[in-house]
């Protein structure tokens, strides 16, 4: 064969590879994850309002919950207890899926988390005649790993808003939990310190995966959603067109979920920078000296000079991260996990009909 054929054969092969590698792609699933009120709903909502997605407004924290209650899915009978409870939960009820069907899908092929979502979603999609599905759960920015190792294809949308806003909105709602002595006026501060721990956490498995993860800033999707929609959808390979997404407006885009829902008109008007208004000045100083070196790397202005680190700072930044580390780690690989709450899943007392 002479050269021109083989450069020929080699063009011809190139791309094929090319656009079987884009075809993949765009029917890859999708998770939307982000630390807790970084607007993790409002991105998942935009995305389904696109079209071209399984529309399911269900919770499926496979890896937070479900796997560290039951075990790993492997083995059956941990397989078998976990369709017990989730055949109960709001996250089935929304499926729309029949649970006997389900049941027998899951107990026979299901070994991972990630086939457990799989199965659910592909059923999902299937029925909605669509050939693609993304799924949100802000903790997933703590499973990138895992998620990965089971679906390799996944690709990660890691949304990520100042932390100033964050560890506000997060204080007032009781988003998390200092530990006991830090429940008091530190406990701003100590919020702080869980928002860029999951925040490091999602770009640390982040940096392992480049090509299938992204990170968007919700300012830029509140103020110019366009050009960060059109940045999103060529990461994705998907048409994420403006206009068809506000026309349609699933979820969020036309209810708001604000922590600030006594300020209804005030939440939609200015989503962004509300610590301005509602944190004084000695909190914010204290916030900035704290995690400003993080809020600086992700292009987020400060409005105080760094401070010098008192003892405060210094424990706190010591002790935080040890402490979630540690606390994920037993939740994940101890009997701890069984302990895992499940009233996030808003459990009936019995299964319906179609269920059984």
């Amino acid at each position: 064969m002479d050269q021109s054929a083989i450069r020929q054969n080699n063009s011809t092969r190139v791309a094929g590879e090319a656009a079987e590698c884009s075809a993949r792609r765009r029917t890859a699933p999708v998770f939307v994850m982000g630390c807790h009120r970084s607007g993790t709903n409002l991105l998942y909502d935009m995305l389904l309002s696109a079209g071209g997605f399984a529309v399911y407004r269900g919770y499926l924290p496979v890896y937070k919950m479900l796997i560290p209650r039951f075990g790993s899915l492997d083995k059956f009978s941990n397989r078998r207890r976990l369709m017990q409870t989730w055949l109960r939960s709001k996250g089935f009820r929304r499926s729309g899926l029949d649970g006997s069907q389900l049941t027998a899908s899951i107990l026979q092929g299901c070994g991972t988390g990630g086939d457990f979502i799989r199965i659910v979603m592909d059923e999902i999609a299937r029925q909605q005649k669509v050939s693609r599905w993304a799924v949100y759960d802000p903790d997933n920015v703590l499973h990138v790993a895992k998620i990965k190792a089971d679906i390799p294809n996944a690709l990660f949308v890691h949304i990520i808003r100042d932390g100033r806003d964050i560890t506000l909105s997060l204080k007032k709602m009781g988003g998390f939990r200092p530990l006991p002595w830090d429940r008091g006026s530190r406990s701003l501060l100590a919020t702080a310190m869980y928002w860029e721990w999951m925040v490091r956490k999602g770009q640390q498995y982040g940096r392992a995966i480049p090509r299938d993860y992204i990170e968007v800033h919700y300012e830029d999707l509140v103020r110019d959603p366009r050009p960060t929609l059109n940045f999103l959808g060529e990461f994705l390979d998907h048409d994420l067109d403006y206009d068809r997404i506000l026309s349609r407006g699933l979820g969020r885009l036309s209810e708001s979920n604000s922590s600030f829902l006594e300020e209804a008109e005030a939440a939609t008007t200015q989503p962004v920078n509300r610590w301005k208004e509602r944190l004084s000045l000695d909190q914010i100083a204290a916030l900035e000296s704290l995690v400003g070196r993080t809020l600086q790397n992700l292009g987020y202005e400060l409005t105080h000079e760094t401070a010098r680190v008192d003892f405060l700072k210094k424990y706190l930044r010591t002790v935080y991260p040890t402490f979630l580390d540690v606390k994920l780690w037993l939740k994940l690989n101890t009997p701890l996990g069984r302990l895992s709450n499940l009233s996030a899943l808003e459990l009936s007392s019995a299964l319906s009909e179609h269920t059984k």
